[in-house]
């Protein structure tokens, strides 16, 4: 499967001469806060993110990025996890910054974790997608990849597509498509709406909460502008993709915004309208 359009900003060459390139987390990313309770072992091949009373952890890439695909293998906080919410998304800075988010809400012991997914584009946000993970994310390493193209952005967990949300910029949605964004993660209380809308709160006895990262990889090609989206998407989600697709959207999806009427009680938003989103 090949994915197009990735310019990495400040890469190094080696880097740019391959379609991809695997990840060290010394030599890619910082941690950015939380102090000791971020950790890299085994050679860079591992980074882990703690919570505690006192504070959560984060990390950044050092390169930005524009447009491609990001794979990150998570395993999340185990056990009773209400109240956190682990967080890996691609953002850039600014009052109109965009963003690509994948969070991830903790829940009670034995509850599904929920997968929030939004996209911001110049500050704005408000284009949400919840769905309940049809597995356990705390035994095992699962993939979470985000491909990211001028035409679209697809949010895929162990290459099964979530989520397809398109670029509607001719009927007047903005896109994010012209600033390059770092990857992002953090562990962080979020008791007052994370769980239950912030009816269960956090179990501090239960602390530290601790969720893993490995095998972050890069793929990179050169934009491609001779295919249409629907040619693009064709290339990218073959019909076992969009029937995996639909069948997490039938099965898992628990909030979509493009059919929250309540929310908008004076119209959807153009791009849930003309039935762009997927």
């Amino acid at each position: 499967m090949g994915f197009s359009g990735f310019a990495l900003v400040g890469v190094v060459i080696s880097c740019l001469l391959v379609a991809t390139c695997a990840g060290n987390f010394y030599q890619d990313f910082d941690i950015t806060w939380g102090g000791n309770r971020a950790r890299i072992f085994k050679g860079g091949q591992l980074l882990s993110l703690s919570l505690d009373r006192v504070s959560g952890s984060g990390f950044q890439s050092k390169n930005a990025y524009l447009f491609g695909r990001i794979d990150m293998q998570l395993k999340l906080v185990a056990g009773n996890s209400a109240g956190t919410v682990t967080a890996y998304y691609l953002s850039s800075q600014g009052p109109t910054h965009d963003e690509i988010d994948f969070e991830f809400l903790g829940n009670v012991s034995g509850d599904p974790y929920i997968v929030h997914t939004n996209v911001f584009t110049q500050g704005k946000g408000n284009r949400e997608q919840q769905f309940y993970l049809w597995f356990d994310p705390t035994r095992n390493f699962h993939t979470y990849s985000i491909i990211w193209k001028a035409q679209h952005i697809i949010f895929l967990i162990d290459n099964i597509p979530i989520r397809v949300f398109k670029n509607a910029e001719s009927i007047g949605v903005p896109f994010p498509k012209s600033q390059p964004m770092k990857i992002y993660s953090s562990l962080w209380n979020a008791d007052d709406w994370a769980t239950r809308g912030g009816l269960v709160k956090a179990d501090w006895s239960k602390s530290p909460f601790t969720a893993y990262y490995r095998n972050f990889k890069v793929t990179s090609f050169k934009p491609t502008t001779s295919l249409s989206d629907a040619g693009l998407l064709a290339n990218e989600l073959d019909a076992h993709g969009r029937r995996r697709l639909r069948w997490v959207q039938r099965y898992f999806m628990i909030y979509n915004y493009c059919t929250d009427l309540k929310r908008f009680p004076q119209g959807l938003p153009p791009e849930c309208r003309r039935g762009r989103f997927l």
